[in-house]
């Protein structure tokens, strides 16, 4: 059935007429006759005004779609909201290209946003001075990256990647200077850096206590200062060793922290002693001390256990280890013999020992004497202290220096086991002629 309105067949009928007159007309010789003048459309039909007599209620002058011949889209209400001209498809043409313009505006927006985010991070245009105070050593002949991660570790910087690719950019990643500095909490890199290329001011002292170190070995450190070292850490009233459980104390030995302190020049020793007295409480009040409580051991105790344990251990991991050698030795009543208490009665760190001086009658010699020695032999460190008061769960009796451990110690649970090391250390010696063989 064709599709055709009844116009558009009457309009096709009289084309077809007006062909076969034209035909005629050629074959008699006459003018082909002039096609009749297309008759004018009919009017547009008034839909609103048919609307409004057919419902009794005023219709609204919104836009419709109409079909081909002018009228509303079958099925009731003409659409609202189209447009004349057919303008359907193109709508939907419209609507199917919109999420693929939305996508690419959001990833456009994405990679701004990024840039914007790693601009900001690097650059930091609204960075400040940072707040509070935190105190950083930077140690000599640090790296960049080392000196970055410092400053992370300690809050300064929000991102050590971020602190180097500044610090290179700006090309100033040559000339960040050791020292101990106070700086601030979430401080901007340039900042930082003015900071680290100021280095210290030229009126003071940057003094650096090893850990481990005995006070006489200590005193010749600080010579700059004003004073003598050995008779102002005798006493002081900023600490009583009592407090601590140490019966008969003759000096502050062990409570002395190491660490790197400045101080203005002409101040007198007695300014670094009680700043070491300070930084012991601040650290060995942090310590959990229940394991050794339930050891009978005293907070003494255990302040004696970390500085031989920092003057035996070599390498970091070792700590606890040796700890809990010394924890099995004195449960089992055996001597410690550690040489580190000899050297320190003798004050001989450097050479071989001597038979008379391990010997010594001192009770600090525990190749002679059983149990812990009277006090500490120096003043240990943070992690030294963290192992005597957490060692390590062994069944280990001794230790040897390993050959060519390079610091490392093996150690045994049996006698016999520990003769093997011993025998073994002893012929490498030999054939260095008598020199140690731990360093390969």
């Amino acid at each position: 059935m064709s599709g055709r309105s009844p116009e558009e067949r009457e309009a096709a009928r009289r084309e077809r007429d007006a062909r076969r007159a034209a035909r005629r007309a050629k074959r008699k010789g006459e003018p082909p006759p002039q096609p009749p003048a297309p008759e004018p459309p009919p009017p547009a039909r008034d839909w609103l005004a048919e609307a409004e007599a057919l419902t009794g209620a005023p219709a609204t002058a919104e836009p419709v779609t109409l079909d081909r011949d002018g009228a509303p889209p079958p099925g009731g209400r003409p659409a609202v909201g189209g447009r004349f001209g057919g303008s359907g498809p193109s709508r939907r043409a419209s609507g199917r290209a919109r999420p693929g313009r939305f996508v690419a505006l959001a990833a456009v927006a994405l990679v701004v946003a990024g840039l914007a985010w790693f601009a900001n991070s690097l650059f930091q245009p609204f960075g400040d001075d940072g707040e509070g105070r935190v105190t950083v050593v930077i140690p000599q002949g640090a790296s960049l990256g080392e000196i970055a991660d410092q400053l992370e570790r300690d809050g300064v910087v929000s991102s050590s990647s971020f602190f180097q690719l500044r610090a290179r950019l700006a090309g100033r990643s040559g000339d960040l200077k050791p020292g101990r500095y106070t700086l601030a909490r979430d401080m901007s890199y340039v900042a930082v850096l003015d900071s680290l290329e100021q280095g210290l001011p030229p009126d003071v002292l940057q003094i650096t206590i090893p850990e481990g170190r005995s006070r006489r070995e200590v005193a010749p450190l600080v010579r700059r200062l004003d004073g003598n070292y050995i008779r102002a850490t005798r006493r002081n009233p900023a600490l009583d060793p009592r407090d601590y459980k140490a019966k008969g104390a003759t000096s502050l030995e062990g409570f002395l922290f190491p660490a790197t302190y400045e101080l203005k020049k002409g101040q007198p020793v007695r300014k670094l002693v009680d700043e070491q007295l300070a930084a012991f409480k601040r650290n060995f009040d942090r310590i959990d001390l229940r394991y050794a409580r339930r050891k009978n051991l005293t907070p003494y105790d255990v302040l004696i256990i970390a500085s031989l344990v920092e003057r035996e251990a070599a390498v970091a991991k070792e700590r606890p280890i040796i700890a809990s050698v010394i924890y099995n030795r004195l449960r089992n009543d055996l001597r410690l013999d550690i040489d580190a208490t000899v050297r320190f009665v003798t004050a001989n760190w450097t050479e071989p020992l001597k038979v008379s001086e391990l010997q010594n009658p001192s009770p600090y010699n525990t190749r002679v004497h059983a149990g812990l020695p009277p006090g500490p032999i120096g003043s240990p460190g943070l992690a030294s202290i963290e192992a005597a008061a957490h060692p390590a769960k062994t069944d280990y009796l001794f230790y040897v220096a390993a050959v060519c451990g390079n610091g490392r110690h093996r150690f045994a649970s049996t006698d016999a086991q520990f003769q093997r090391y011993a025998d073994a250390y002893d012929r490498a010696r030999e054939q260095r002629g008598g020199r140690s063989p731990t360093e390969c």
